[in-house]
């Protein structure tokens, strides 16, 4: 091989190389750019309360049961450690939560930002949160202790629980997980208030604290 063409072929790798640095370079730039254009749609979602739409505040629906019927009871394993059953909460306001799971922080968003003003839940009349959702209980407790959380959160595996409230069909995982349902569930055991804002088209994770009460209120049955 002569002098020139071994310089060619150097000149050739020298630049292909460059080009494949160029490239490498351009692909991180685009990567951090959707990442961070990411981030900040996930943080206005969360003080917004918008959904995938971006533009809207969380709309809702009523599944069934709905207002005036009676609450299913259900016993599950909780991450308070033992069985909790509902009608231990007998003569109580419950507010209950059915969510998505491990796999949604913007749901456990939710329980922080709802455990951060129990004042405003008591003047809802709310007197106990309860969480709802299909996640192995010992996942559960480890998640509860991360995130600092006092809401109990209970462990439905078999979805048992949540087809009886039909709170998994509002979901983005079709009916293999729960949504993002609040069921209000009065002294005497009757649903006083229901808001499904999980479902389609736009899939909500989360409702701003202030929006949740104001259509509790709106919407709740005396």
């Amino acid at each position: 091989m002569s002098t020139t063409t071994r310089r060619s072929n150097a000149a050739a790798s020298k630049a292909r190389q460059r080009r494949a640095v160029i490239w490498s370079v351009c692909a991180l730039v685009a990567i951090g750019v959707l990442f961070a254009i990411y981030q900040n749609g996930t943080g206005n979602r969360r003080a917004t309360g918008q959904g995938a739409t971006g533009d809207r505040k969380p709309a809702y629906q009523v599944g069934s049961p709905a207002i005036g019927k009676p609450a299913p009871n259900f016993r599950l394993a909780s991450t308070t450690g033992a069985p909790l059953d509902l009608t231990s909460y007998r003569g109580k306001t419950v507010l209950l939560y059915f969510q998505e799971g491990l796999s949604c922080q913007p749901c456990w968003d939710q329980i922080t930002d709802l455990e951060k003003d129990p004042s405003a839940l008591r003047a809802a009349g709310i007197d106990q949160v309860v969480s709802i959702t299909t996640d192995p209980v010992n996942l559960l407790k480890r998640k509860a202790a991360d995130e600092g959380f006092n809401t109990p959160v209970l462990s439905d595996p078999d979805l048992a629980v949540s087809r009886q409230y039909q709170a998994n069909s509002y979901g983005m995982m079709g009916t293999s997980r729960d949504g993002h349902s609040f069921v209000l569930v009065g002294p005497d055991g009757t649903i006083k208030w229901r808001a499904d804002y999980g479902g389609a088209p736009d899939y909500t994770m989360y409702v701003p604290p202030t929006q949740l009460l104001a259509d509790l209120k709106s919407g709740r049955q005396a």
